[in-house]
């Protein structure tokens, strides 16, 4: 039973390690049209298209950019995966169309605006600012293309498959042995006769295998030029003009390259991520938003990892993880509190601090500033260790406030779930 419950933890810490790493990272994550026109700069074969807000703008763009198609593409852009199959919550059913040019502003009319459902948006779903329109290719055969960072490699990985079309999970499952990777030599950097492998091992029908491998070549190029950490392409299709397109494509890029990168970044759509998240970043916290009643501030990722398995150990469930970090003033802290109490899904919070780095007054001098702009409806639970621990509890003491204090963790985490009653 007790090594039963241990491995249940640990499995616990290892997800949240995993989320908190992406976290740190913060990929970069930009919409489908904005990564058609970054490909489109490095030479790379993409539909013609382009995105609009409106409904004034989806009749002038059919006018103007599709004069002679009679049928074209309106694709919701959200930053999620699984739009074909996902659900407005106007009951409009998919956020991909391919319908008559002169239907586009009555499709568009069901999704901007709207929320758009999907199986990566979680209930909630994300609202559809922009469609993309795109002209109707006349597709013969889809491929999957995709580059990563690998760790085994230490360097770039491209994996292909010559099926496409549906994630590459599946493709794994049902094609193993038509999955091909290619490592790169990040060093030396992509060759022809990499190039080629990806090539042959697509297979493609129609496309023009040397035209191909230059393809590939310039989608390397533009994974490394411009700091990707992933780049995806699903489809890579094969047209009836015998072209390799990337028909739908997803990039991301490593935040650690902002500073160099700043065009990339500036068309970061904030409106599409947890706006929790987006006032952490902000602040300069790492915070991660769960589904528990038990806000947490912590000081130190293991620390608050720790915290999430105590809290679910006596029965609670916790509501974010939240990392203040060790160099923390106390307007960070505020903010941290401001992001605990704005989720209505915390009925309580646990405040616990091991001061090393980090000093304790600091928090205290946080916490009681952070109680004076918000009201505090729910039971705050505060633990303090460390450094200058008698100089914080001195101060939670004379603020007035109606604390509930801990002497250890455990003592911590079990006030905190009873207090929750």
């Amino acid at each position: 039973m007790v090594r039963g419950m241990l491995r249940k933890l640990a499995n616990q810490s290892l997800s949240v390690a995993g989320k908190w790493q992406q976290q740190q990272l913060r990929r970069l994550n930009i919409h489908e049209y904005q990564g058609a026109e970054l490909m489109g700069k490095y030479g790379i074969n993409v539909p013609k298209g382009v995105a609009v807000a409106s409904l004034e703008e989806v009749k002038k763009s059919i006018q103007e950019m599709f004069p002679n198609q009679s049928e074209v593409v309106v694709k919701s852009q959200v930053l999620a995966g699984g739009r074909g199959l996902g659900t407005f919550k106007n009951g409009f059913q998919g956020g991909v169309h391919i319908v008559k040019a002169d239907q586009a502003e009555e499709i568009a009319s069901k999704m901007l605006g709207q929320i758009l459902v999907t199986k990566q948006t979680g209930a909630q779903g994300k609202v559809v600012s922009k469609v993309y329109l795109c002209e109707k290719m006349s597709l013969v055969n889809e491929m999957y293309f995709s580059i990563i960072l690998d760790r085994t490699t230490a360097g770039p990985l491209i994996i292909a498959c010559r099926k496409g079309g549906t994630s590459i999970e599946d493709l794994a499952e049902k094609f193993p042995d038509m999955i091909i990777k290619v490592p790169i030599d990040v060093f030396k950097g992509i060759s022809d006769e990499d190039a080629a492998k990806v090539v042959d091992g697509l297979a493609p029908k129609v496309a023009d295998r040397t035209d191909s491998i230059e393809q590939v070549k310039k989608l390397y190029q533009l994974f490394c030029e411009s700091d990707c950490t992933m780049l995806e392409i699903n489809p890579l299709a094969e047209t009836s003009d015998n072209k390799l397109v990337a028909a739908d494509a997803k990039l991301n890029f490593d935040d650690n390259a902002a500073y160099r990168q700043k065009e990339i970044f500036a068309l970061r759509d904030s409106s599409q991520e947890d706006p929790r998240e987006v006032a952490a970043a902000k602040a300069d916290l790492n915070y991660i938003g769960l589904d528990g009643e038990i806000g947490c501030m912590v000081n130190g990722a293991g620390l608050a990892m720790a915290t999430m398995d105590i809290i679910k150990l006596h029965g609670g469930t916790p509501a974010n993880f939240l990392d203040v970090g060790g160099n923390a003033t106390e307007n960070q802290v505020v903010e941290a509190f401001k992001i605990l109490t704005a989720d209505e899904k915390v009925k309580a919070i646990l405040v616990n601090i091991f001061g090393g780095i980090m000093k304790c007054d600091v928090i205290a001098g946080g916490i009681v500033n952070a109680a004076k702009q918000v009201q505090l409806k729910v039971p705050v639970v505060v633990r303090l260790e460390g450094t200058n621990v008698e100089q914080g509890k001195r101060i939670l003491k004379e603020s007035g406030m109606t604390l509930i204090t801990a002497e250890d963790l455990d003592d911590a985490a079990e006030k905190a779930v009873k207090a929750l009653a």
